[in-house]
């Protein structure tokens, strides 16, 4: 469960093929409606507690061909 909202905040914050990265904000905002369907709930909460640490591993390790 853990391992899901990471996977999907990286896919969402990331630039594919066919689509462009999201914000964190909007990859906030599409995890927090998945709360309780497609995210466990403890999950989402643990989440918030540690969101400046994802911002700040998605910053370091962003995609070359990313903007800020």
């Amino acid at each position: 469960r853990i391992l899901a909202l990471g996977d999907v905040y990286d896919a969402l914050t990331s630039k594919r093929c066919y689509k462009d990265a999201f914000s964190h904000e909007k990859s906030r905002d599409i995890i927090v409606d998945g709360r309780g369907s497609h995210f466990d709930p403890d999950v989402v909460l643990a989440f918030f507690e540690a969101e400046d640490e994802f911002r700040k591993v998605r910053q370091e390790y962003k995609d070359p061909d990313q903007d800020d």
